[in-house]
């Protein structure tokens, strides 16, 4: 039995207070200025990224604003498959833009596999993580961004309504940033909590998906197939000597000889935004990953040589604050494929829950509920990127405008490098036409993106 865990450690002070930093322009001008222009993307993953490529390619002065030390986010750091790309029971591509120039550029170059998902959630694409990093290296290079790695928002810039900038904290201190457009791409929604947007906010009585510290183990043999796997682990877990909240998940080849990716660990009851919690998410996530690699190497086989390479540079976070936009997203448009005159990308995943428990809830676009995979897809309204109350400022990625159900659908990384590629080619689109963000022609945004190669 595992006796290194110890439960007190998930145990965690009160509550910290949400602690609002929003400055005035004449406030703000007090701090030394870093970086001025068009686009300022505050949040270098997958949306982030896309965002600030497709901004400077259409002629916005950008900047791209990161606190770690490398872009691509959850997608370079945690996982290393892209879903989303394909609609679940289909192999026809429904996104494409600068999403699938990343992906396709990996798959060229050797350091990415098409691989199908053992729940029927689609084609993935499962890439090298450090080669993802240099793509985005490239690409957001060869567009012309101004990368700015280590860099943290710790305030919002506001006249009045209208989110003109952000403070970032570097390692020299706190500098101002101001842009005639801010995209939150902070998957927290950050920036739209700090301007004083309408959210639904992470609680007790609200569902917030568990998080996820996923793991690589090298020495791999032929594995045994994944319902295997889940016996074995139901055995393991009931015997007493293994500890496993999730008896599921998966383990999968990586582009790698002998090394496996896992998704197989569950931190639940945690809201993200509070870092007390996290702290401890991180310390149980690894502890567990560390309990399911023993279990691997103890008890399944093709594992019997196995040995723990890495855990993920952070525990991974499927849900936080989302925005409540001009438009939210409801499981009815997803399980009823509905299609939207202002859809500015399409979603085929399914509805992929994990909810707390050991298990995960599988619902499938197009079925209404009940059912298997269809090959179908919803689209994603401009309108879910866009706060009600505020001007400047427009959202991409996970913390789009969606209620918890429809969200767990629409997260997918494919999708996020779509609502970045829509949110950076608006930003640099109403810059150009100075025009509010909401009264962008939407029709003309449309056909920038589908010249941009995106499917609609």
């Amino acid at each position: 039995m595992n006796d290194t865990f110890r439960p007190e450690l998930i145990r965690t002070p009160p509550d910290t207070a949400w602690s609002l930093v929003r400055l005035s322009v004449g406030d703000a001008v007090h701090y030394p200025e870093l970086w001025a222009g068009d686009v300022a993307v505050v949040g270098g993953g997958s949306a982030g990224s896309a965002a600030a490529v497709m901004a400077a390619r259409h002629g916005a002065k950008t900047l791209l604003i990161e606190s770690g030390g490398f872009f691509g986010g959850t997608a370079a750091g945690v996982l290393d498959t892209m879903y989303g790309f394909f609609p679940a029971g289909s192999e026809e591509r429904i996104v494409g833009g600068i999403g699938w120039e990343v992906a396709d550029a990996l798959l060229r170059d050797g350091q990415a596999v098409l691989r199908g998902n053992t729940y029927g959630a689609g084609t993935g694409v499962t890439y090298e993580p450090e080669a993802l990093k240099l793509e985005w290296d490239r690409q957001l290079l060869a567009a012309g961004v101004t990368p700015l790695l280590h860099s943290r928002m710790s305030a919002v810039i506001m006249d009045g309504s209208t989110v003109c900038g952000v403070i970032v904290l570097t390692r020299r201190g706190p500098f101002r940033i101001t842009a005639r457009r801010v995209v939150d791409a902070t998957g927290d929604a950050d920036v739209a909590w700090a301007a004083g947007s309408s959210l639904e906010m992470p609680e007790e009585k609200r569902r917030v998906q568990p998080l996820t510290t996923t793991f690589r183990v090298g020495g791999v043999g032929e594995p045994a197939k994944t319902p295997e796997i889940h016996r074995l682990m139901a055995e393991a877990d009931a015997s007493g000597e293994y500890r496993l909240p999730r008896l599921e998940g998966s383990a999968h080849y990586t582009v790698l000889p002998g090394v496996y990716h896992t998704n197989m660990t569950r931190v639940a009851g945690i809201d993200p935004t509070n870092p007390w919690a996290m702290t401890a998410a991180e310390i149980e996530g690894r502890s567990q990953a560390t309990e399911y690699a023993r279990f691997l190497r103890d008890k399944v086989p093709g594992y019997e040589e196995s040995y723990l390479l890495a855990t993920s540079v952070w525990i991974g976070t499927r849900e936080t604050r989302r925005l409540l936009g001009e438009y939210v997203l409801r499981k009815e448009d997803v399980l009823g494929a509905r299609q939207f005159d202002d859809a500015i990308a399409l979603c085929g995943a399914p509805v992929e829950d994990h909810d707390g428990g050991a298990g995960t809830i599988w619902q499938y676009v197009g079925t209404n509920g009940e059912g298997g995979p269809t090959g179908k897809s919803y689209g994603i309204p401009y309108r879910c990127l866009l706060p009600v109350e505020t001007e400047g400022l427009i959202v991409a990625g996970r913390c789009l405008s969606a209620t918890h159900d429809a969200h767990a659908s629409a997260r997918s990384i494919a999708q996020c490098l779509s609502y970045g590629q829509a949110a950076g080619t608006a930003a640099a689109l109403s810059v150009s036409a100075d025009v509010r963000l909401r009264d962008l022609d939407r029709n003309a945004l449309r056909a920038a993106l589908v010249a941009d190669g995106v499917i609609l």
